[in-house]
């Protein structure tokens, strides 16, 4: 009887959302798993809000004009977008598409409204994850550790939390950073399983099929 083939290695790439209020560690989170995991790249948002010391267009984020963002919303080049803070998200869509096909893994860092959207366009490549912050005080504590922000932005981030902190139910897994090592162990316990799942598998139908046809 002739052994079954090796399974191929190919499937479908996964959206891995996580989504927190401001300060509670959503982006020290998708930096620290993207270090750790050549498999996953950050997804790069368009934005209207001018670059920030340090920022590189085209790395941290792509910045365009609020005449070029509009027609890119009527073009339908976005996967979701949004408005944070007097400025404007997005998520360009044919290189997240372009990533699935190729079986590549991309984290987005983005607030509920984006996860909302992404999840109604593409439910079955999603995974997301909610991030909690122990208290509320411990949240502004982190904010106000943040260099650059000033006190209004804290005072209007710490405003909208409450109201951020509610759509957590929405999410397919919900986490508490408390101890961040931990919550980073967590985030890529939740990769690893969501990697395998069945539907992301699309080569299992056939292996599976083989094995039944050669078995006694």
């Amino acid at each position: 009887m002739t052994a079954p083939a090796a399974p191929p290695p190919p499937r479908r790439g996964l959206l891995f959302i996580l989504s927190s209020p401001s300060g509670a560690g959503k982006s020290s989170l998708s930096r620290a798993l993207i270090a750790r995991d050549a498999g996953i790249a950050m997804s790069v948002s368009a934005t209207t809000r001018a670059p920030r010391p340090g920022e590189a267009d085209g790395r941290d984020y792509h910045f365009v004009s609020p005449d070029r963002f509009e027609v890119m919303v009527k073009a339908g080049d976005f996967l979701e977008w949004a408005h944070v803070f007097d400025h404007r998200y997005g998520t360009p869509r044919a290189p997240v598409e372009a990533a699935l096909s190729a079986g590549s893994d991309v984290i987005f860092d983005i607030d509920w409204q984006g996860a909302q959207q992404i999840k109604a366009k593409a439910r079955e490549d999603v995974a997301s994850v909610f991030i909690l912050p122990p208290s509320i005080p411990e949240l502004e504590r982190r904010l106000r550790a943040r260099a650059g922000d000033p006190e209004a932005v804290i005072a209007r981030r710490m405003a909208r939390a409450g109201g951020e902190i509610s759509h957590w139910a929405e999410y397919d897994y919900v986490l508490l950073n408390q101890d961040f090592d931990a919550c980073l162990a967590q985030v890529r316990a939740i990769l690893d399983a969501e990697r395998l799942r069945r539907h992301r598998q699309p080569w299992l139908a056939g292996f599976a099929r083989e094995l039944v046809e050669q078995a006694p």
